[in-house]
Parts: C-alpha cells; sequence; structure tokens
C-alpha cells in the first residue's frame, strides 16, 4: 500500500474515533508554507482547537508511532498552526496539539490518543 493511501486510511480511522468522542472536526489536511496539519477539530468537552497528527503503523519495527513526531515536525506543525489561527481570525480560544497513534493488526484498527502530545509556545 502506498505512503498516501495508508495516511488517508489512518486519517479516515481518526476522524471517525474523534467523531465518536465528541469532537467536531473543522478542517483535513490543512496546508501552507510552513507545512500541514493532518485534522484540526474542535474538542466539545473542554471547547478547546485541537491539532492533530495522525501516524498510522501495522509493525511496530521502527518504534512506536509517535515517536515520528519529532522536534523539527512539531515544530512545522506549531508555525502551521499559528497560522491558522491568523488566517481564521481565531483569538482567546485555547489549544492543545494531540498525537493519534493508528495501528493496523489483523484488518483491525487500534486507536491511541495521546493528548497534549506537545506543548505550544504560541
Amino acid at each position: 500500500m502506498f505512503k498516501k493511501q495508508k495516511g488517508k486510511i489512518g486519517e479516515n480511522v481518526a476522524c471517525k474515533y474523534l467523531e465518536e468522542n465528541n469532537y467536531h472536526i473543522i478542517d483535513r489536511n490543512f496546508r501552507c508554507k510552513q507545512g500541514e496539519i493532518d485534522i484540526i477539530a474542535c474538542d466539545r468537552t473542554k471547547n478547546e482547537l485541537v491539532f492533530f497528527e495522525i501516524k498510522l503503523r501495522s509493525s511496530l519495527k521502527y518504534g512506536m508511532p509517535s515517536e515520528a513526531v519529532l522536534e523539527e515536525k512539531q515544530n512545522r506543525i506549531l508555525k502551521t498552526a499559528k497560522y491558522y489561527e491568523y488566517k481564521n481570525k481565531i483569538k482567546n480560544t485555547p489549544i492543545r496539539f494531540d498525537v493519534i497513534e493508528v495501528f493496523l493488526l489483523n484488518s483491525h484498527f487500534k486507536i491511541n490518543h495521546i493528548k497534549d502530545a506537545f506543548i505550544s509556545s504560541i
């Protein structure tokens, strides 16, 4: 399976999980020159804007999926989120950055939602 197709599957699984857990999906695959954010959603229980990085793995051969979200990737996500807030005139709204690990195991998906996966300097 191609990387882009796997990413799309992981994002679809993550969106379904989020919708079932009181999140409202606002945007997917937001891109700008600073980078890309896989999913942007509102956590309805906390009224927070959440920027999600989704990582799909079918093996732990290279470690946990969240370990792939290195400092450089985090900085790109932070800059992209800052631009998203500016572009959409979002002010005084609590935000956080989460990672969703999607594991494909024997044709079944397992989700690990890591809240506050990294800290915002915004």
